[in-house]
Parts: structure tokens; sequence; C-alpha cells
């Protein structure tokens, strides 16, 4: 039975949630065998005892991308366990996102896209999901969109934030230029950009190497940041001044190609 079909069974009064620690490691057995079955009813138990879908987002389905992530890149897990554990993921995520409260509009504006060569965009579309629960007016353009359609969709649509989602060191050098390309032409001058995903969040200072103006490492993170945050204010150029072009040390990622 799908999850949206039992929701109005949830919320059992009385009912308690386990730590998110706990949570997370009792998921991760049935979703790295690849059980779609288990891992939907153990999701359903979950919601069962939780008044905001939401939470099961920030405390069960994006700690347990992120450590898919981790034992993948430690070689502790291969290619067939992390695919199967990503998709029943995003499966979940779909259907979560249905059942998500809606705030009322909040007047702003964001643009998602995926670094070059990002293989997944499953944090990314977690992200859209939640902001647009918040309110805002959502664009997800998820990967392999060009730089230079993304500079015009920021000109077109003029979003108040601009986020960024990378987890490949190969994907760092292709949001630097993106950023630099935006800065330089000037489109949406008050427009901030933030990158999120596992390589800006395991590299300290990185999101400042590729000129961004903010950096999240969880989705709850980005939300907060962006609800806060000021229009960016653009630099005032000094009449008469030349121009002159940043110089920053690069960071090893910058220059890093991509991984095959």
């Amino acid at each position: 039975m799908a999850l949206i079909g039992l929701l109005d069974q949830s919320h059992a009064k009385g009912a308690v949630r386990m730590s998110s620690i706990a949570l997370v490691e009792e998921f991760m057995g049935p979703l790295l065998a690849g059980n779609r079955s288990a891992c939907r009813q153990f999701v359903l138990g979950q919601l069962e005892k939780t008044p905001d879908p939401s939470n099961l987002y920030h405390e069960l389905i994006w700690p347990a991308m992120e450590r898919v992530d981790k034992l993948y890149r430690g070689d502790r897990i291969n290619v067939a366990s992390e695919h199967m554990a990503t998709r029943i993921n995003r499966a979940i995520a779909d259907q979560l996102q249905l059942q998500l409260p809606k705030a009322d509009p909040v007047g702003k504006r964001i643009l998602i896209a995926c670094a070059d060569g990002e293989p997944e965009e499953l944090g990314a579309q977690m992200c859209a999901d939640l902001f647009e629960s918040r309110g805002w007016e959502v664009y997800f353009l998820g990967g392999g969109v060009p730089n230079d359609e993304i500079l015009s969709l920021a000109g077109q649509l003029r979003p108040d934030l601009l986020l960024l989602f990378g987890t490949q060191p190969g994907g760092v050098p292709g949001v630097r230029r993106l950023v630099d390309l935006i800065r330089e032409i000037g489109v949406n001058p008050t427009m901030n950009i933030m990158v999120s995903g596992g390589v800006f969040s395991r590299a300290d200072g990185l999101w400042k190497e590729v000129g961004a103006d903010l950096a999240a490492k969880t989705a709850q993170q980005a939300i907060a940041i962006a609800e806060a945050a000021a229009p960016r204010t653009p630099p005032v150029p000094k009449p008469g001044a030349p121009k002159k072009r940043r110089r920053r040390r690069r960071s090893a990622l910058l220059t890093a190609p991509e991984e095959a």
C-alpha cells in the first residue's frame, strides 16, 4: 500500500518516536539490502508517530542519504547497493512530498540546480520539496543544464536565491565558473547564491572559494539561512577605477578533474 494511502491512520496518540540516530541505524539495514517493502513499512511506522512528514526528511531520508554516500566513497558498499539505496530513498521522498504541509506564499523565489556531473539529484530534490512546503516559489532544474541557460533563467525569473547542489569534487570548477559568470555579467545582482551538498560540507571554506554568498550542510539549515538572509548588496564600482580581477588562493578542488 502506498504511503499516502495510510496517512489518515497515522499520528497515533501516545506514540513515541525514536531518536534520529537510532532511526537511521534501523533503517540502514533494509535500505542497503535494497528491500523496498521493508523500507516502506518502516517509514509508515514512523509516520504514525510524527505530525509533520518533513521531520522524516530531516531525521531519516537526508541522514540516510549522507550515510550511503559516505559508505560508497569509503568503498564499504558497491555500486549496486548505492544505486538501490538511493532509488529507495528517492521513491520514499516522492511520496512524502505529497503530504508535506503547505505554508502560505512568502513572496520569495528560489532556483535550484545541480553541479556538473552530479550523479544523483536526491538532495537537491528534497531541498526543492522543503522550500516549497515553506511557501517559497520553487524552480528545480536538476542536473545537466548548461551555465548559459541557468544564467538566462536567473535573469528571467529573478529569484531571491540560487541554490547549487553538489556532492562530487569534479563539479566544483563548474560551480565556480557559473558564479563568476553571474557576477561578471551582473544578472540579478541582489540574488544570493548558496551552495550545498557533500563536497561543500566536507571541505571547510570551499563555498567561499567558489564565490558563493551562503552555504548550508543540510536542507534544514539551507531553509533557516535562506529565510534569514537579506538581499545581496552588490559592490558599488568607483567611477574611473579599473576593473579588478578577484585573486584567491585556489583550492585543489577548483581544478580537480571530473571523477569517472
